[in-house]
């Protein structure tokens, strides 16, 4: 483990810091209560301190009381080092914050086996953000694509038109729909289907910013919302993800499938506030117009505050 002691004795501080380094453990070695609060607010600080009760600064209790009153995503082990037998003193040090403590001097075998408890303290602390993390993936990612799913996408929505009213900033949407993608599954199955479904997010994905949010809107249809971008940059960008899905074709272990997309873009660019469905519509109406004229095409709604007809645009795979 990295461990941090903290000691302003010399002599007690080097036998600590030989028995830990003798087992293999590496150290960050402060000389009194003040470095060891510095060392503790790292990003990077060690998960597991050895603190002594008495020392000049700020003393081991109080650096206990530091880093609990501090918010933190992971937990810090500590374990306090005292000359002090009394029971009254070892209440008043877990009241503090400690986890658990060591008298002096202290003895080998019980120093390590308090520092396996600790250990296996942190690892089930990790063990439990492991599966938090994995339920939020669950929770917010389509399992299919990796990208957003249909509810985190939204949710981003709202709050890019939350940040442009507020920044009156110009945002964009755009909804894409792969052509004749109901044939892929008809003609090669659905695992060359999902195969097709993830290389396409693939290109889309990594042919936007990386401030820019992409979803899997449903089915075979991705929504992605481009933050501070006029309706002019929108089109722009959609042709250049257009080209990149159409250009090459998708090769799988089963089959080699050509796959187009029909593009909808709709944008605010007037300051005054528009709710995200009155911009999805316009965007879906968009869409469908791309598909009536043809596919694999780009077509832009005007700004859907200002109430105009619907603007068409066309644009050919070269």
């Amino acid at each position: 483990m990295r461990i941090l002691i903290a000691d302003d004795d010399p002599v007690s501080r080097r036998v600590l810091e030989a028995t830990l380094r003798r087992w293999g453990h590496e150290l960050v070695v402060c000389q009194n209560g003040w470095q060891a609060w510095q060392e503790l607010q790292k990003e990077d600080a060690p998960r597991l301190a050895i603190l002594d009760w008495m020392m000049p600064g700020m003393d081991g209790l109080q650096v206990c009381a530091a880093v609990r009153q501090r918010q933190q995503d992971r937990y810090t082990y500590l374990l306090l080092l005292t000359a002090r037998g009394q029971k009254e003193d070892l209440v008043a040090g877990l009241d503090a914050g400690a986890d658990d403590y060591l008298t002096k001097p202290f003895h080998a075998h019980e120093l390590k086996a308090r520092l396996r408890a600790g250990k296996r303290i942190l690892d089930l602390e990790e063990q439990l953000i492991e599966a938090r993390e994995a339920l939020r993936i669950q929770a917010t990612r389509d399992p299919i694509t990796g990208l957003w799913n249909h509810a985190a996408i939204l949710e981003a929505l709202q709050r890019e038109l939350a940040r442009a009213s507020r920044e009156h900033q110009p945002l964009a949407v755009v909804m894409v729909d792969l052509d004749h993608f109901k044939r892929v599954n008809d003609t090669f199955g659905h695992l060359v289907g999902d195969a097709v479904l993830r290389e396409a997010a693939r290109r889309l994905s990594t042919n936007i910013r990386s401030y820019d949010a992409m979803g899997r809107y449903g089915g075979e249809e991705f929504l992605i919302v481009f933050p501070n971008c006029t309706r002019d940059d929108a089109l722009r960008r959609s042709e250049r993800l257009r080209l990149a899905l159409c250009q090459e074709p998708i090769h799988v272990p089963q089959a080699t499938v050509t796959v187009s997309a029909s593009f909808g873009v709709a944008a605010i660019e007037s300051p005054f506030p528009t709710d995200g469905d009155t911009l999805l519509h316009a965007a879906d109406e968009a869409l469908y117009a791309a598909k009536r004229c043809g596919r694999n095409r780009v077509e832009q709604a005007p700004d859907p505050s200002a109430g105009t007809e619907l603007v068409l645009r066309q644009a050919a795979c070269q």
